[in-house]
């Protein structure tokens, strides 16, 4: 009887992310100012984009970062994120 080959082990198969080297999750669209430094024009541009109610996330692709980064900065500066044109829930008009 002729000897089987053996088949690859599962961790060695093509794409199996197991023993891949380099970055595995970085997304293209944040890589421009991935672990660069804020500059103050950052700051500027944060500070403007939040007073215009801008989502944390358009606020990170136009600055090149990620949200959790955006968060992160604005809480560190102590730029309010919350957005301003809405009315608090448990208010209505009087009838």
């Amino acid at each position: 009887m002729a000897a089987r080959p053996r088949s690859r082990a599962t961790w060695k198969r093509a794409g199996s992310p197991i023993g891949r080297k380099g970055p595995r999750k970085a997304h293209p669209r944040y890589t421009r100012n991935n672990y660069n430094r804020w500059t103050a024009g950052d700051v500027r541009t944060l500070r403007q984009l939040a007073k215009q109610n801008m989502p944390t996330r358009a606020i990170g692709l136009k600055l090149g970062r990620t949200a959790i980064s955006i968060r992160g900065k604005a809480q560190r500066e102590g730029i309010s994120l919350r957005p301003t044109n809405r009315s608090p829930y448990n208010r209505r008009r009087a009838r």
